[in-house]
């Protein structure tokens, strides 16, 4: 669990981007693939996107500014991506040295 901090539009935002934080994102990014893919399955898609931005969106403090929503999510998004990169690089780099080890 992390705390990262934002700014949108001027507007400090801070959230912390718990298991239940980052799932709501991953689930948001398969929403936007599933409405992307099939354009016509927006409307059904649409209303979760909505419900998952706004989970998103009540772990944020302070409570976003409406204009400011979009740009919020989109920072939290990258924030999730990066982490996950950062725990993949990591894994990465454990399973490496444990590697050499066993060679040695």
């Amino acid at each position: 669990m992390s705390s990262r901090e934002f700014e949108v539009n001027g507007n400090g935002y801070r959230v912390v981007l718990t298991d239940q934080v980052v799932s709501h994102v991953t689930n948001l990014k398969n929403l936007y693939n599933v409405a992307y893919e099939d354009p016509e399955s927006f409307e059904e898609v649409s209303s979760e996107i909505s419900e998952t931005i706004n989970e998103i969106a009540a772990n944020v403090e302070p409570v976003a500014a409406e204009g400011d929503l979009d740009g919020l999510i989109q920072e939290i998004i990258r924030a999730v991506d990066r982490k996950a990169e950062a725990i993949e690089k990591e894994l990465g780099e454990g399973s490496d040295h444990s590697k050499k080890r066993r060679h040695r």
